[in-house]
């Protein structure tokens, strides 16, 4: 069954250009003093294609297109930042892309400059960055590790160099193995891992010795997606060849075997696609119940509002979700104009945030408080994917790698939905 990730709700795809920069901006002003925010941002550029990728992102050769986008999200933040009427503090950073590896550390320090210009930053905010292996220098760790990173996040995908090939993506394990090095003797000390299945050619075998090559980096967490295959959504998918993909049943005895393979190897599952040590902070907020889920995934941050920059770039406050233009000159343009960047969000009613906490719930701890929504139960628990204790609906054992499906059942746009999304497993 096709549903979403469940990162947000309501999710992007329900976002209307009813929502825009002067709404935005009117949102802006009501973070009042003393308010934490998160803030986002997004680095759309790569030096080649992935083919599995679905990502808004550009692919460049060259460094000046970089170098003028990181001068227009200066001017993105100066413009947010004047918009509001106090100055919030800042508990969760988060560099994406695209790759953010492909600045410079002049760019760098630039973009943490503008940061701490227009909001405070608490000392023990995570300051977390996706990192391309094939595109980092120890100049450019350096350069992350004296912006106060605290946290890289490496895409591996496969060690297969068969599945590599097929997915254009071709990363040896001694290049992850230097960046891994290049980080933590940067000062970077947690080191993150992400993994895909479905891609392919993949195999159990196959993903079991990419899990294998892993662990001999000792990460903190790995993240473990399936791969979403949406060629009508990103053309360049259309490079992979459908009958080189795994099925349905292949797809969900790779995920099985990795997370036996990692929980074996001392890490806990939390939720459906992230796995941590037991002293990472994930897995202690998994324990102590303060897991939350946002578009990074699986989180620690309990930031009131998420503030994010850049092209395509996606917020949430507490009135509603906005996103940011996702073409880049669209996106440059607007700010060079002195406007904010929003095209399209989504004003949340109070059905909406009940539902959210459910739906949230749900993904973080595989069980709810249903009291406060309706939804269409039923076969769920026939099937045996949750039992039902009054107001109370828990996801059972064998419903846990579906529970994307049983979250669905809260979900009131998606009936009327023509987004394309992927497989629950």
């Amino acid at each position: 069954m096709p549903v979403p990730r469940y990162t947000s709700y309501p999710t992007a795809p329900n976002f209307s250009a009813g929502v825009d920069g002067t709404i935005y901006g009117s949102w802006l002003r009501s973070i009042g003093e003393g308010s934490r925010i998160s803030v986002y941002l997004h680095v759309p550029f790569c030096r080649q294609m992935c083919w599995y990728c679905a990502c808004h992102t550009t692919v460049t050769r060259r460094q000046a297109p970089v170098s003028r986008y990181v001068d227009t999200l200066v001017r993105e933040i100066e413009l947010v930042s004047e918009r509001m009427r106090s100055r919030p503090t800042v508990g969760h950073l988060h560099w994406g892309g695209g790759s953010p590896t492909l600045l410079t550390p002049a760019d760098v320090a630039k973009l943490r400059e503008a940061v701490e210009a227009a909001f405070r930053i608490d000392h023990c905010a995570e300051n977390a960055v996706e990192v391309d292996p094939r595109t980092l220098t120890y100049q450019l760790a350096r350069a992350l590790g004296l912006a106060g990173v605290n946290r890289a996040s490496l895409g591996v995908q496969s060690f297969d160099p068969i599945v590599q090939q097929a997915i254009n993506r071709v990363q040896s394990f001694s290049t992850t193995d230097a960046a891994v090095t290049m980080l933590r003797t940067s000062g970077i000390p947690a080191v993150n891992l992400d993994l895909i299945y479905g891609l392919p050619f993949q195999t159990v075998a196959s993903c079991l010795d990419t899990v294998e090559h892993a662990l001999r980096l000792q990460p903190d967490r790995l993240s473990v997606f399936g791969y979403a295959h949406v060629p009508s959504f990103k053309a360049h998918q259309r490079k992979i060849s459908e009958h080189a993909l795994p099925g349905a049943a292949e797809r969900q005895a790779q995920a099985s075997a990795i997370a036996r393979a990692l929980t074996s190897a001392g890490y806990r599952q939390i939720g459906i696609d992230h796995f941590a040590l037991p002293g990472d902070t994930l897995a202690v907020a998994a324990e102590q119940g303060t897991l939350r889920r946002n578009f990074q995934g699986y989180t620690t941050d309990k930031c009131a509002s998420l503030i994010g920059f850049g092209a395509s770039a996606i917020g949430h406050l507490s009135e509603g979700f906005v996103q940011n233009a996702t073409k880049i000159p669209d996106y440059e343009r607007r700010i060079a104009e002195g406007r904010l960047a929003t095209v399209r969000g989504c004003m949340t009613t109070p059905e909406d945030i009940r539902r959210a906490e459910v739906i949230e719930q749900l993904m973080c701890s595989y069980r709810a408080d249903v009291a406060s929504v309706d939804a269409p139960l039923d076969q769920l628990e026939k099937d045996g994917l949750i039992r039902r204790s009054g107001n109370r609906i828990e996801v059972t054992d064998e419903g846990r790698p579906l529970v994307r499906t049983v979250a669905a059942a809260f979900d009131t746009y998606l009936p009327s939905s023509t987004a394309t999304h992927v497989t629950a497993v």
